[in-house]
């Protein structure tokens, strides 16, 4: 079976050092749409050195190489084709602020193996420190088609929770460049899902996909310039679950519901859809929680 799903969980973390500067920070944010206008003092905070911000999803392409997706492919007791692979979902823990350049050492290991008939579901954790300890924790959901029946157990349900049924509190709509995904690919994301017309059809789309975590970042901005004042220090908790694809071109719609939680802090609910595809969904179970 391609998956051991013992062999897999039974392996010790791989680890890997990390390192990036400022450079990196920008080229991320550009691949998520930032920067328009170019001269706008709320976009400058994104593109400008001598002004930069982090914007907390940075974590997933930080320090370059393959992103989680791809990585747990080459875990033990992992043998797919990458053509059967999509991003289930993603979930980020900050533990303090990202600084603009940094050097830390990350942690990654499969700790959830789920059996759902007709596809498997990998969860690749992983934990990062540097010298002053812990930064970030991700978790990364990684659906595998046809890899499925071995009787294992289920998991979580992968229905997406529907949006509130009230008016959300702000709407956003984010148009997506023609070429975002060729230039979010510089971080370090080199599936040709995103850009080789032939290797997506083979995939089961018509043209090539935006990255899920393109969107991820794309739609933790909007919630950030629109309902925290542009602190990204205010993150603590973001997830999603990647609902459906979106396609460069297109335009995102993000509602966003703010409901107060006790602890002092609070939570914002999200739902992502493409406009021109009568609101496909795009992401769903969406939450950022703040302080």
């Amino acid at each position: 079976m391609p998956i051991d799903a013992a062999t897999a969980l039974a392996a010790p973390p791989h680890v890997r050092e990390l390192a990036w500067d400022h450079k990196d920070v920008q080229l991320y944010h550009l691949g998520i749409g930032a920067g328009r206008p170019a001269t706008d003092p709320r976009e400058l905070r994104y593109t400008l050195e001598s002004r930069l911000h982090v914007l907390p999803s940075f974590a997933t392409v930080a320090g370059g190489g393959p992103p989680g997706v791809i990585g747990a492919l080459s875990r033990p007791g992992v043998d797919v084709d990458l053509d059967r692979v999509l991003h289930g979902g993603q979930r980020l823990l900050t533990h303090r602020p990202v600084p603009v350049c940094g050097r830390a050492s990350a942690a990654s290991r499969v700790v959830a193996v789920y059996d759902k008939g007709t596809a498997a579901v990998l969860v690749l954790r992983t934990d990062v420190t540097d010298a002053d300890g812990p930064l970030w924790t991700d978790e990364a959901e990684i659906f595998v088609r046809g890899e499925g029946g071995w009787g294992g157990e289920r998991g979580p349900s992968g229905r997406p929770a529907p949006p509130p049924d009230t008016e959300p509190d702000r709407v956003a709509e984010l148009p997506v460049r023609e070429d975002q995904a060729l230039l979010y690919r510089l971080c370090g994301d080199w599936n040709p899902l995103h850009a080789d017309p032939d290797f997506a059809a083979r995939a089961g789309f018509e043209r090539p996909v935006l990255h899920g975590l393109c969107t991820y970042g794309a739609t933790l901005k909007s919630v950030v310039d629109t309902l925290l004042d542009g602190d990204v220090t205010r993150v603590r908790e973001y997830r999603a679950r990647f609902a459906g694809v979106a396609y460069p071109g297109e335009t995102l719609r993000v509602r966003m519901w703010r409901p107060v939680v006790p602890d002092g802090g609070g939570s914002v609910r999200v739902a992502v859809s493409a406009v021109e595809r009568d609101d496909a969904p795009v992401l769903a179970d969406t939450v950022v929680r703040y302080g």
